[in-house]
């Protein structure tokens, strides 16, 4: 039977992380015929994360692994990916702006062999989304086109958090960013094993409820200049 690793980096998430754990547990990957494996990060968190995880007794198929310091969310994901064993894995955000419910056919692709990765797009399909920050959009649009004319890829959502792999693929890749550069890293490196080895990538329309600053929003401006970085630096220069 298939297994499912769902990796997910947490930091500063008292308020959310349960409730993530659970929608995860709940998610019904296994009228697929999969199994899961949960493995959160918790990249030294400094309010009552440790405290929350530490609590959570009934969730067997969980391990948590805990970094000494913050290292960031790519370094999160290092640590996480190294530690999957499932044959598909899958990266979850620490709150609830991306729902679990639609891991089904987010999988679906590679089960039925015809993807080896898979994007979660906010902006492809029909599904509902929270409306907030103009600006945010439009950045990730920016950045999504940028990273397009860089990898040659038609991707519409390049900054998702749902990005889906077979544990072959992300074997392949040595993860060097420890912020949100990860995204475009690893898209960089995904066209790249596409150009060279045929790796297949599908992209399947998501709902989105994102969250305000207020409720806990991480990401800022400058993670943008840094995405514009990586995007340079991981298809003209990297060559890993």
């Amino acid at each position: 039977m298939p297994v499912l690793s769902i990796v997910i980096p947490v930091y500063n998430e008292e308020r959310y992380i349960e409730n993530v754990l659970r929608a995860v547990l709940e998610s019904d990957i296994e009228s697929l015929g999969v199994t899961k494996e949960i493995i959160v990060v918790n990249d030294s968190s400094s309010d009552g994360t440790a405290a929350v995880l530490a609590h959570i007794t009934d969730i067997p198929c969980m391990r948590v692994i805990a970094h000494s310091h913050n290292q960031g969310k790519g370094a999160a994901l290092r640590t996480g990916f190294a530690n999957a064993t499932g044959d598909i894995i899958l990266v979850q955000d620490s709150d609830l702006e991306y729902d679990p419910q639609e891991y089904s056919k987010l999988i679906r692709p590679i089960l039925e062999d015809k993807a080896d990765v898979v994007f979660g797009s906010r902006f492809a399909g029909g599904e509902p989304h929270r409306v907030l920050y103009y600006w945010h959009s439009v950045g990730n649009r920016f950045l999504t086109q940028l990273s397009n004319m860089f990898t040659d890829l038609n991707l519409t959502d390049m900054e998702t958090c749902y990005k889906i792999f077979r544990r072959e693929v992300i074997r392949e890749f040595d993860i060097k960013e420890s912020r949100f550069g990860f995204e475009p890293e690893i898209t960089a490196k995904v066209a790249k094993l596409a150009r060279t080895k045929g790796c297949r990538i599908f992209e399947v329309g998501i709902s989105y409820n994102g969250r305000t600053y207020k409720e806990g929003k991480k990401i800022s401006w400058k993670d943008g200049i840094s995405a514009v970085r990586c995007i340079l630096q991981y298809n003209l220069f990297d060559r890993d």
